[in-house]
């Protein structure tokens, strides 16, 4: 059983895991196999990855929509029956277009998107980024010409900020601080002490020796054009974060046999469903096969091996160094499957399962990502154990 299903029954999946677990390689297969058999997909992915460009025969990832073209699919012996396109989030171009959307007249947008403190919060502020993935999701999602979106993400402790991104942002705008701000600069359109409380003002003329009055003017002129964006933004946010619950939106948890991948694994599904989203489907990347024990007796492997090798080489030396380097792939396999038993102990059952073996090369092409693809669906699966 693969993720055929998930593909089929879900407009919106999205892929998450640690940092060189294949999660941009599972994203890339994905979307490339639905693309194949019919669908009009979108790949869209926060981190700009070159390999993912690369995966799919493009130069590189830009912030507009590229085509991956049919040709490329030819040329590999490959059928695009459908569409495949990718995007890379670009988080500041996103920022601009919602405050060009939410503010009340043009003159209020120019002004907020000149002033500097808003150029520094919409490429550099921490959480910023996820926040913008969240709502270039929603974006998209309002695009009926596509049929499945499939989203990338960053690693999962940045994946984690993903998932609350919304909320944070939605209580960013409506916190004390920032009508701290408001009050001292509404009416006179100069910041004064004078319009806060003693704490507040306290607060604000220590910062001020620092910084001076100059750069908090800076500020409150933001935050109160910012305000101007208030009941839109909030809404924007909510609606944001009710996305990540729809039961059009799937969760690929993607890890490897690495005990802490699968630690963070465990970790972020149980975030999943704390917070009443999907968990579909784990993928386990990199399984090593378990190789049976050779059933020969050692003078017959030293026999069988002997007319192969160069005349200076001692066949039985060379025998011990081959079951020895089979004894350690043979310990990594066995300990590959303890970390695939042990996930699926932790995790619990009703959900699905998917293991992608060791792969010898780098995913690099489409060839290659369409072989990824027939583990992630179900049509290949690692063997046990080989002969």
């Amino acid at each position: 059983m693969g993720l055929e299903d998930v593909l089929d029954s879900h407009r919106v999946v999205v892929c998450v895991g640690s940092g060189g677990v294949g999660k941009t390689t599972t994203a890339a297969a994905l979307a490339m196999h639905a693309a194949m058999r019919g669908k009009r997909v979108l790949c869209l992915t926060i981190d700009p990855a070159r390999r993912l460009a690369n995966s799919l025969g493009l130069a590189e990832m830009t912030t507009d929509e590229q085509v991956v073209p049919a040709p490329l699919f030819e040329e590999k012996g490959l059928v695009l029956e459908g569409h495949l396109s990718a995007m890379m989030l670009d988080t500041k171009r996103t920022f601009d277009d919602l405050v060009r959307r939410y503010a009340s007249n043009p003159e209020v947008a120019e002004r907020i998107l000149k002033n500097k403190v808003y150029r520094y919060m919409s490429g550099s502020l921490a959480g910023t980024q996820e926040y913008m993935a969240m709502e270039k999701l929603h974006s998209v999602r309002q695009d009926k010409s596509w049929d499945l979106i499939v989203l990338d993400t960053p690693p999962t402790s940045n994946a984690l900020d993903f998932l609350d991104a919304p909320e944070r942002m939605a209580n960013l705008v409506d916190s004390p601080a920032m009508r701290w701000f408001i009050e001292a600069f509404e009416g006179s359109g100069k910041f004064s002490f004078n319009l806060v409380g003693k704490g507040a003002a306290f607060l604000l003329r220590g910062l001020s020796r620092f910084t001076g009055t100059g750069f908090l003017e800076v500020v409150a002129e933001f935050i109160t054009d910012f305000n101007d964006l208030f009941g839109g933004f909030r809404q924007r946010a909510i609606q944001v974060s009710d996305d990540l619950r729809s039961p059009e939106v799937a969760f690929v948890i993607v890890t490897s046999p690495n005990p802490l991948a699968m630690d963070e694994a465990i970790f972020f599904a149980e975030r999943l469903r704390e917070a009443s989203m999907n968990r579909d489907a784990f993928v386990i990347n990199g399984v090593r096969p378990l190789f049976a024990e050779p059933s020969a007796p050692p003078e017959a492997l030293v026999a069988a091996v002997a007319p192969h090798l160069p005349d200076d080489v001692d066949p039985k030396r060379a025998v011990g160094r081959m079951r020895r380097a089979l004894d350690d792939a043979r310990t990594r396999a066995i300990a590959d499957r303890v970390q695939a038993d042990r996930l699926r102990q932790r995790a619990g059952d009703g959900l699905l399962y998917v293991e992608v073996p060791h792969f010898e090369q780098d995913v690099y092409d489409l060839t290659a990502l369409a072989d990824v693809a027939r583990y992630l669906t179900g049509e290949a699966t690692v063997p046990t154990v080989i002969a």
